[in-house]
């Protein structure tokens, strides 16, 4: 009678493990599958294949290419809002400001993969209204977190960029202006000296 309970406790456990598996190699797969095919190219068995499942386990998980698509996303708007706030932690002054940006510029998230994947679901996105909005509603998210990190700092942006949460679009809009250009030229190093210098001239006072 004290047996089954015990092992009735760890059970639960073993199945959120075998689930949160399941989740990361379907994420992984579509990730490889989407920067080799195109999101538009992509069915739901394609994924299956590469991850060694079936569309059962995909339906356990997602409900659509879309939804994993929003899962990929907010995994990656994370890692750059993570990667913003580290560059920004203990700015105080003009010095530090500039050495912060030399931070972001030197490792925010510029993988050519993802930009390629993020830009096919951007034309996707285009010609279907409630996935835009969806696609609206992350970004924004994404927005909002860099907002909260610089308005943590001790420095406020510059005058004529107005509001943090201006500012934190400004950020944004110079990250996608750098991901089109690496699209084109692929030259890594470029693109990041570009973001560099666009975010000194956008953030500097």
């Amino acid at each position: 009678m004290t047996v089954t309970p015990a092992r009735n406790a760890v059970k639960p456990a073993r199945v959120t493990k075998r689930r949160a598996e399941t989740r990361a190699r379907l994420l992984d797969a579509a990730y490889r599958v989407f920067a080799d095919k195109g999101f538009g190219r992509t069915r739901i068995e394609d994924i299956c294949t590469a991850a060694g499942y079936t569309r059962g386990a995909f339906y356990s998980q997602f409900d659509s290419l879309d939804e994993l698509f929003f899962s990929l996303y907010d995994e990656r708007a994370l890692l750059i809002t993570n990667q913003v706030g580290d560059a920004l932690a203990d700015v105080d002054g003009p010095d530090t400001i500039e050495a912060a940006l030399d931070r972001v510029a030197a490792t925010l998230l510029l993988d050519r993969d993802w930009l390629l994947i993020k830009t096919d679901f951007l034309m996707h996105a285009a010609r279907n209204p409630i996935v835009a909005q969806r696609l609206l509603h992350h970004r924004g998210q994404l927005r909002a977190a860099i907002e909260q990190r610089l308005a943590a700092t001790a420095a406020a942006p510059p005058s004529r960029l107005g509001t943090v949460a201006e500012a934190a679009r400004a950020v944004v809009a110079a990250y996608d202006g750098v991901s089109v250009q690496l699209l084109l030229d692929n030259d890594t190093t470029a693109a990041r000296d570009w973001l560099n210098q666009l975010l000194t001239a956008l953030l500097r006072g």
